[in-house]
């Protein structure tokens, strides 16, 4: 299997990084790291045992404006001194891909370095077992104490205000991820054709507008196992401006119950100590004060987006092997319980 980078030249660029730690000495070596279907990201260490974080588009086709991960770099850095906990980007550029292949022949891809932050990122049951039962509830009340200060970002002072569109944000989200579903899809799925009419005759009124950051659940945390505290927020691959309840109820389709059914690799809540999905809501709405009238609608579409994300990863995942994760890669049956559980909440709330 060929590199997903060029090593000697990632090499030379870390080591020239300040703050990187990478000293050039001896082999660079990368072991792939976290759960995560889309960019890729790997630990980067050098001879002496120093290491960093570096994290890439995944191999393979790209669809266009997705895996944007200079992007990401972008919006870690300007969060530095703020409430959100993020890893220090050291820097950006761009790399050959060792042979791995982009898809567009191109050969090049764009590479982000970050600090290497201690903990653990709770995207397994196993991962979650290594916590306290009180552990973990603190990682679940971090979470929601994380999500809380993302919306609480100042825009304007953190230089993101012009970091997407400030037009009502569910419209855009529908167009976004039906036109993601049309690019990607394996297969055709009235359920989720008729899912998406309903979600575009039901969009709430948006009345403000913050950093959302689109992708926030137990996975893309990382957290100290002896207390659960979050010690820091990862993948900003979908952040965005837009409608702060879009996070929490992308949260909540993410979240497992033991009823299920539940995503592959999305079961670390179900260990004892996590609250369940009412309580992660009644914590957020209760620090916000935000109405939960609309939530029903973000947790439809949180789950419609998921499935479309997931269908995604399959396709990927067929083109190229090598995008797998360790755990495996998601199948058409997973879409389609996510569907069906989106229509079911559909129901329940008279969407």
């Amino acid at each position: 299997m060929t590199d997903p980078l060029d090593l000697p030249g990632l090499g030379d660029w870390l080591a020239g990084l300040p703050g990187s730690g990478i000293t050039g000495d001896g082999p660079l070596t990368l072991t792939r790291i976290g759960a995560g279907q889309s960019n890729l990201t790997y630990r980067a260490t050098d001879g002496a045992g120093h290491s960093v974080v570096v994290r890439r588009p995944p191999l393979g086709h790209l669809t266009a404006s997705a895996h944007d991960v200079l992007r990401e770099g972008r919006i870690m850095a300007a969060l530095a001194d703020t409430d959100v906990p993020v890893p220090t980007i050291h820097g950006a550029t761009t790399l050959s891909d060792g042979g791995g292949g982009t898809g567009d022949g191109a050969g090049d891809v764009p590479v982000i370095a970050m600090s290497a932050v201690p903990g653990t990122s709770l995207n397994s049951r196993e991962a979650a077992q290594r916590l306290t039962p009180d552990a973990r509830r603190t990682a679940a009340d971090g979470l929601i104490d994380a999500m809380v200060a993302v919306h609480a970002v100042d825009l304007d002072e953190t230089g993101l205000s012009d970091l997407a569109s400030h037009k009502p944000y569910a419209p855009r989200q529908l167009r976004r991820w039906a036109g993601q579903w049309e690019k990607t899809k394996t297969r055709e799925l009235p359920a989720l054709d008729a899912l998406t009419a309903r979600l575009a005759d039901a969009v709430p009124e948006q009345t403000e507008t913050v950093l959302v950051h689109g992708d926030l659940h137990l996975g893309n945390i990382i957290v100290d196992e002896s207390t659960g505290r979050v010690n820091a927020v990862v993948d900003w691959e979908l952040t965005t401006l837009g409608d702060p309840l879009a996070d929490i109820g992308s949260l909540l389709s993410y979240w497992p119950t033991r009823q299920g059914p539940n995503l592959p690799g999305f079961d670390a809540a179900l260990a004892d100590g996590f609250p369940g999905p009412d309580e992660l809501a009644d914590r957020y709405l209760a620090a916000t004060g935000r109405s939960r009238a609309a939530l029903d609608f973000w947790h439809v579409l949180g789950l419609w987006k998921v499935a479309v994300i997931v269908e995604g990863v399959i396709r990927r995942v067929a083109e190229t092997p090598e995008n797998a994760a360790a755990a495996g890669a998601p199948v058409p049956e997973t879409v389609d319980a996510l569907i069906a559980g989106a229509t079911r909440v559909a129901d329940a709330a008279g969407l």
